[in-house]
């Protein structure tokens, strides 16, 4: 009983939440970088390149020779697909970058955060008493003390 009592501690915890939800999100992130990089920037990086189609490129390792990496694949041939590792490596550029821009502008944010001017305190504690009462407060609400600057001694 003791480590399902743990678990749930673990599990709902704030921290193990915020990272599933990230998770969650960087998944479907991914597949949308997927689709940006395979539907979107490859075809004109292709037809750039001479009608190049960069998700059908592949070396036979086992020689012979196929129309597409598909048909290679149904064979069983040995392949390099090289064209994939290229989407890849675009999928990862670009994620990379937008998780590099996310970090810098939640750094950046934090240090604003960090080095914003404090509040001015609204309160203060009488030195008799120790109750809060206003900052400008001339006399203690509570103990009717005077708060002259002049007037205060206080034993600390």
């Amino acid at each position: 009983m003791g480590i399902v009592k743990e678990f749930k501690e673990f599990a709902l915890r704030g921290n193990v939440v915020d990272m599933a939800v990230g998770i969650i999100i960087g998944a479907a992130f991914g597949k949308i970088v997927s689709s940006l990089v395979g539907d979107v920037l490859m075809p004109p990086i292709g037809k750039l390149l001479g009608d190049v189609n960069f998700a059908d490129k592949f070396i036979c390792l086992g020689g012979g020779s196929y129309p597409s990496l598909a048909a290679a694949k149904a064979a069983g041939a040995t392949v390099i697909a090289y064209g994939a590792f290229i989407s890849a490596v675009i999928d990862f550029v670009i994620v990379a970058v937008c998780v590099f821009l996310i970090v810098k502008a939640m750094n950046t944010l934090k240090r604003r955060l960090e080095h914003a001017p404090a509040t001015a305190p609204t309160t203060k504690e009488c030195p008799y008493c120790l109750s809060v009462i206003p900052i400008r407060a001339m006399r203690c609400a509570h103990c009717t003390s005077d708060l002259n600057p002049r007037n205060v001694q206080r034993n600390d």
